[in-house]
C-alpha cells in the first residue's frame, strides 16, 4: 500500500494568478485534507495569505468541507472570492 496519494488541483483567481497555472499535480501523503493543500500552496505563495479563510473547496464537481480527506486521483478545486461580470 501506498503513503502517498496524487491529486490535481485547479486553480483560479488569486491563486492562479499567483503560480502562473491553471493546474498543479501534487504528490501529497495519505490522509491530506483539502485545507492542507490550500496551506502548502499559501506557505509556497505567501501573498496568497489574505484569502486562508475566504477559500472554498471543491472535490470532483462537489462542494466540499475543509476537513475533506483526499484520495488519489481526487480532483480538488481552490475557489476564492471572485469579482467582476
Amino acid at each position: 500500500m501506498s503513503n502517498s496519494i496524487t491529486v490535481t488541483v485547479k486553480l483560479f483567481a488569486a491563486y492562479q494568478e499567483a503560480y502562473g497555472v491553471s493546474e498543479l499535480t501534487l504528490d501529497l501523503p495519505v490522509g491530506t485534507t483539502a485545507e492542507m493543500v490550500r496551506d502548502r500552496l499559501i506557505g509556497d505563495r505567501p501573498q496568497l495569505s489574505e484569502w486562508r479563510n475566504l477559500t472554498r473547496f471543491g472535490v470532483n464537481l462537489q462542494f466540499v468541507e475543509p476537513q475533506t480527506t483526499l484520495q488519489t486521483g481526487d480532483e480538488l478545486v481552490l475557489i476564492p472570492p471572485v469579482s467582476g461580470g
